[in-house]
């Protein structure tokens, strides 16, 4: 640098930052060899902060306003260097402006699907996007763990880094929350104030508040999608509406296509339909109701006829037949028959029977 540059350095008294960029988040002052005059004017804008560095270290924070700068200004840099003509010379320091705004419209979205475990669906993946705002709320803990000693600094520079830490922790957070997958489409808001406050803290360690988080779009494989619209159909429906509806759709039908007897028996023949319908869906669900209610019917006893001296008689049931048993009116060779049996049989040979003749010895041999 020039010899008149270097003392055209030294007249400037005034250390200020007119920013007209959207997405500069610090700016380091220009001063040859560093060099500040005792007695300059520091000048921070709205939504700025002014950091005084000395020998790597932190001395000073400046919010919004205008300073003298002396010894009572910066006493901590006053302590630091111990001044011994009560700071008449210059000294020197690194000047770092920090803006303060709210950067908006900051765009975040999973590279990855995110796996879920949901309880109805299973393990699903879902891809989600939106939009983001921040700040930076503490000035000295930007400028020690983000920026360093670089003399610019930008939201571009910060987008990477936000993004990579955001997606990671919503992927575990997500991962670990409750919320059913239908939610994620259904309930983006409540899903929104969710992530702000799970990140929040995650922003907070490099001195930024996170001021806004929304999640604008969730995308899951069509199939998904399709069961879910599919059981919340299920959970909403109304039998007796679906019924209604169907009848006027099937009477719309029917009047739109008159049919041979004319555009007449063509509305008849919805209206038919339509009743048709109605009642078919009325009795089907009234019997359904019914045979929910009603128990089943009592089983009838068993109706036998038996073949006595070459005759039909009865019917008897199994009682009266154990006692024909007995009474040696009926044995295992007699003959028997009943509704459902192809022909006459042995009473023997029927294996309902068999009951009847277990207390029964067997006969003689001859």
């Amino acid at each position: 640098m020039g010899l008149f540059s270097a003392i055209s350095h030294q007249l400037i008294d005034i250390i200020e930052w007119k920013d007209d960029s959207t997405d500069t988040m610090v700016w380091r002052f220009p001063r040859f060899q560093d060099e500040i005059k005792m007695g300059a004017q520091l000048v921070v804008r709205q939504a700025q902060a002014a950091v005084f560095v000395n020998e790597g270290k932190i001395a000073d924070v400046f919010q919004s306003g205008t300073y003298t700068l002396d010894t009572k200004n910066i006493p901590i840099l006053t302590t630091l260097k111990g001044w011994k003509y009560g700071f008449n010379s210059p000294f020197k320091a690194e000047v770092y402006f920090v803006n303060t705004k709210q950067y908006t419209d900051q765009k975040w979205g999973t590279k990855n699907p995110i796996m879920l475990n949901d309880d109805k669906f299973g393990m699903v993946e879902i891809r989600a996007f939106g939009t983001y705002a921040f700040r930076v709320a503490d000035a000295k803990k930007f400028i020690e763990e983000i920026v360093g000693t670089n003399s610019y600094f930008s939201t571009e520079d910060m987008a990477g880094q936000l993004k990579s830490l955001m997606v990671n922790k919503l992927t575990e957070e997500l991962a670990k929350s409750n919320f059913g997958v239908e939610k994620f489409s259904a309930n983006v808001g409540e899903v929104s104030d969710f992530c702000k406050e799970k990140l929040a803290p995650v922003l907070d360690t490099f001195g930024l508040s996170l001021t806004q988080f929304i999640l604008e779009n969730v995308s899951m494989p069509p199939e998904l999608k399709n069961e879910i619209f599919q059981y919340s159909r299920l959970n909403k429906i109304d039998m007796s509406k679906l019924t209604q509806m169907n009848a006027a759709n099937s009477i719309q039908t029917a009047a739109e296509n008159p049919g041979i007897g004319g555009a007449g028996m063509g509305i008849g023949v919805g209206l038919g339909m339509g009743n048709l319908v109605v009642n078919t869906m009325g009795q089907a669900i009234n019997q359904m109701q019914q045979s929910a209610n009603t128990p089943p019917p009592v089983p009838q006893p068993l109706q036998y006829f038996v073949a006595v001296a070459g005759k039909q008689t009865g019917p008897f049931d199994e009682q009266q037949l154990s006692d024909m048993v007995k009474a040696g009116t009926v044995m295992r060779e007699t003959l028997v028959w009943k509704t459902g049996m192809a022909a006459w049989t042995q009473a023997g040979q029927v294996t309902e029977l068999s009951g009847i003749f277990s207390a029964t010895p067997p006969p003689l041999p001859s």
